[in-house]
């Protein structure tokens, strides 16, 4: 027969009133079991679901369990294998203490939460605060160095956490564009230590359940090795990395989505060039020292602008993304330019998300406004040059 708290906690997690809870303090020492499991509410497809997450020596897991079950799941591993719980609600803090026999003490305090959100709050608030929320430790960003163990961002890294949650916010906005009934298969190009590759991966798989295939190339042997080993200690499955050059990149012939970050010059049109053959859905991409039309452009009624190197530079860096855009709306993918992070950071702040539309066709229309754009400014873009075959000829007579 269930004592009078623990039907209180399946009450809870049915009617997702637990905000989140903490077990610890194992009762034998066992080297397979979790240090601790935090369980916290999740909004995932199917439904409402309490994410257990399980703190191993030397990884984390993690497990989706359905509101409606989940609270029976946490009295069989609170009462199998711990001697405290700490549970949150918005009216209380309950701490329950185990003895050996597996009577309880139970201490309430006054809620630490946000015991001022409404019902319906908690609902709108979950999907945005369930993502690295500052407090609770996301095992990926302590082995980064963003976070220390107990989810306080480091005073040092917190244009780098407010960058991560902004690329996230990006994701979250287009997640709909991505395959549902398959595997997604990601490709991340110039990764680098990759702090966005694996927030994407805590995104798509940890938070809502996607089985995801995902890749990050870099050149760096070194950083590769980094954050191949990071993979494996987390014990992230899916998420994979390799040496590897962008143009030369052909272990794929398909991906749902394409991430390039700060490729240099060119190399941003070569990944945007791959992502096409590709059929990606969704493009996330930030372009770096966009030096091609910088040497090409010239127009007379410019020569204010271009007659300024450093106008000059900004303004081709500006002519750049313009055409890749409006090549890639050519395309029929619906395109926006966003601000990455604030400008006060770095002058490198602009992502191009291109999400492909329902109405595949190319559009003339789209076409002839780019043709008069850079006949304007006398260019030609690497990216027209490298899609030739894209272009019909009646369009470009």
């Amino acid at each position: 027969m269930q004592e009078a708290w623990q039907q209180d906690i399946i009450n809870w997690m049915r009617e997702g009133l637990l905000q989140g809870a903490t077990l610890s303090g194992l009762r034998r020492k066992d080297n397979e079991l979790p240090a601790r499991v935090v369980v916290r509410p999740i909004l995932l497809k199917s439904g409402s679901h309490y994410q257990f997450e399980s703190h191993f020596a030397k990884k984390v897991t993690h497990r989706n369990v359905e509101a409606e079950r989940a609270g029976e799941q946490l009295l069989d591993v609170l009462l199998g294998d711990y001697k405290q719980a700490l549970l949150k609600t918005a009216e209380a803090d309950v701490q329950i203490l185990l003895n050996k026999k597996g009577r309880a003490a139970i201490r309430r305090s006054a809620p630490t939460g946000n015991v001022n959100a409404k019902a319906e709050d908690r609902q709108h608030n979950r999907q945005k605060q369930r993502v690295l929320n500052e407090g609770e430790a996301a095992p990926f960003l302590v082995e980064l160095g963003i976070m220390t163990p107990d989810g306080r961002v480091k005073s040092q890294k917190q244009d780098k956490y407010r960058q991560i949650n902004r690329f996230l916010e990006m994701v979250s906005d287009v997640m709909h564009a991505l395959p549902q009934n398959r595997t997604v298969q990601i490709v991340d190009f110039g990764c680098g230590k990759s702090y966005l590759t694996f927030a994407l991966y805590h995104l798509l798989k940890i938070v809502h359940g996607y089985d995801v295939n995902i890749v990050g190339l870099d050149l760096k042997a070194d950083v590769i090795s980094f954050c191949s080993d990071l993979s494996d200690k987390l014990g992230y499955e899916g998420l994979s990395f390799q040496v590897g050059d962008i143009a030369e990149y052909e272990e794929t012939r398909r991906a749902d989505m394409v991430v390039t970050l700060h490729a240099c010059d060119t190399a941003t049109d070569a990944a945007l060039v791959k992502a096409i053959h590709w059929g990606a859905s969704v493009i996330m991409s930030v372009p770096c020292c966009q030096h091609e039309l910088f040497r090409q452009v010239r127009n007379d009624t410019l020569a204010p602008i271009l007659s300024q190197g450093l106008l000059k530079e900004r303004f081709a860096a500006i002519a750049t993304d313009a055409a890749r855009g409006s090549l890639l709306e050519v395309l029929g993918y619906k395109v926006q330019m966003l601000e990455f992070v604030d400008p006060e950071h770095t002058p490198k702040n602009l992502l191009i998300r291109a999400v492909k539309g329902e109405n595949k066709e190319r559009s003339r229309q789209k076409w002839e406004e780019y043709k008069r754009f850079k006949n304007f400014l006398q260019v030609s873009p690497a990216m027209e040059r490298a899609l030739a075959e894209k272009w019909p000829e009646k369009w470009t007579e």
